[in-house]
């Protein structure tokens, strides 16, 4: 992340992007009252008698997250008898809503779980430690660490791999005599493959889906090396009207040649359920997929999903890299030992064969590898994705903060554009406003 990676991302992801990945799940789950290393632990606790260490550590996700993460405290304990871990875990929600309150009173835990949704914003706080000098090399891509320093400083070490890309019906596609998307293919190829899968697809099938999202057209238009849509922290905001009208005049042209499928069939589509998915249900040739939701998409369509990376332009296109990490406190009293846990944290393979696929796919390649013999196809495939949009990748953009409402109306506003209710350029006035208005606020 840095300063053109504008965090703030909200509970989109994960929603899409997010989307439910592995390397951002939330989910049920929360303290277990019958087991007394699991009570809330909030502030750093500080080193106890006799030089040994209690690191405070919060973090959300599953159950089966919980009880791999507690299994690799233990192991840490083990290996430095001298350290031992207070923890405190908890749904996605009551994460970060309890979050907020420990920042206020400078009490957040010496280690804490972050997401990229809203690791700019605890930075511009004041709240996270600088990790730059924890030597990553050979544990994680160098391009990987770049994308993600904020001003030049990285503040969170990375947990998994993830990316998004395309998962495409290699099985129909072959049937109907369509070539299968290629790695690195650009956007005008992107767009001609969709008009001639079109002629070959019969009726009801459609090649590819259409796109409300603000983060389908920010694709775009970096990919066509312009700034992104946010940037500074939502203080720049740039949205393209000339790429805007060609990228959703492109769509008004599919939808006239019903190369995407009209907007009231799209409005029923429901991701990863049996029935309402656009792809499982037959509908879609392809969709977007990240690392973790095409596992899901594998298990609704067994041996019938094929992946490549997202189209790319001049600069390249997509992204790749972790979207959850290990933080630790600016205001922690065990730094030194903090440090040393979050880096044994992803270096590890004793850790890693615990923690196994909890957090998604492992950054490391070397834990990767002791687990790949035991992975499932379901998860191969989202490694896949990873390495297609690895070296084309672009950094990780996601909305800044108090851009939530405006994210909304993008969706609004392109909707009704879909319904044929308004004009491209109509909504690209309200949008662009919007967003203006939001930045001058935020730089304000």
């Amino acid at each position: 992340m840095n300063t053109k990676w504008s965090k703030g991302f909200g509970a989109l992801m994960l929603s899409t992007l997010l989307v439910t990945s592995a390397c951002s799940g939330g989910g049920g789950g929360g303290n277990s009252p019958d087991n007394a290393t699991n009570k809330p632990a909030s502030g750093n606790v500080g080193a106890a008698e006799g030089g040994s260490t209690t690191l405070s550590i919060m973090w959300w996700g599953t159950d089966a997250r919980h009880e791999a993460t507690k299994k690799a405290l233990d192991i840490y304990t083990k290996q430095n008898p001298s350290v031992t871990f207070k923890p405190e875990f908890m749904a996605w929600d009551a994460y970060w809503q309890k979050l907020p309150t420990l920042a206020a009173s400078k009490t957040i835990t010496d280690v804490l779980q972050m997401d990229a949704a809203f690791i700019q914003e605890y930075v511009s706080r004041g709240q996270l430690e600088d990790l730059s000098d924890i030597d990553l090399s050979g544990i994680v891509d160098p391009g990987v660490i770049e994308n993600l320093k904020i001003d030049g400083k990285l503040y969170g070490i990375p947990l998994s791999q993830n990316a998004q890309g395309l998962a495409f019906n290699k099985v129909e596609l072959e049937q109907f005599g369509i070539p299968l998307p290629h790695k690195d293919w650009t956007y005008d190829e992107f767009f001609q493959w969709a008009r001639d899968a079109r002629a070959k697809l019969p009726e009801g099938k459609y090649p590819i889906g259409d796109t409300t999202s603000w983060d389908g057209f920010n694709y775009y238009q970096t990919s066509m090396g312009k700034p992104p849509i946010m940037s500074d922290g939502g203080k720049t905001f740039t949205l393209d009207k000339e790429l805007f009208m060609k990228f959703y005049g492109t769509y008004e042209e599919f939808r006239k040649a019903k190369i995407v499928p009209p907007a009231e069939k799209a409005a029923a589509f429901l991701e990863n359920d049996p029935q309402a998915d656009p792809m499982a249900s037959g509908v879609l040739m392809t969709r977007g997929a990240t690392t973790g939701s095409v596992s899901a998409l594998e298990q609704l369509m067994p041996g019938k999903v094929g992946v490549v990376n997202l189209p790319v332009g001049p600069a390249g296109g997509g992204w790749a890299q972790s979207t959850i990490f290990l933080s630790v406190s600016a205001n922690s009293k065990n730094k030194d030992e903090a440090k040393k846990f979050v880096k044994w944290f992803i270096e590890d393979k004793e850790a890693g064969t615990a923690l196994g696929l909890t957090r998604g796919i492992p950054i490391n390649p070397d834990v990767y590898a002791s687990l790949e013999a035991t992975l499932e196809p379901k998860d191969k495939i989202g490694k896949e994705i990873y390495d297609l949009s690895l070296d084309k990748a672009l950094p990780f953009y996601s909305p800044a903060a108090g851009f939530s409402e405006w994210v909304d109306t993008y969706r609004k506003e392109m909707e009704a554009v879909t319904f044929a209710q308004q004009s491209i350029e109509d909504a690209f006035n309200k949008i662009d406003k919007m967003g203006k208005e939001l930045a001058e606020k935020a730089a304000g």
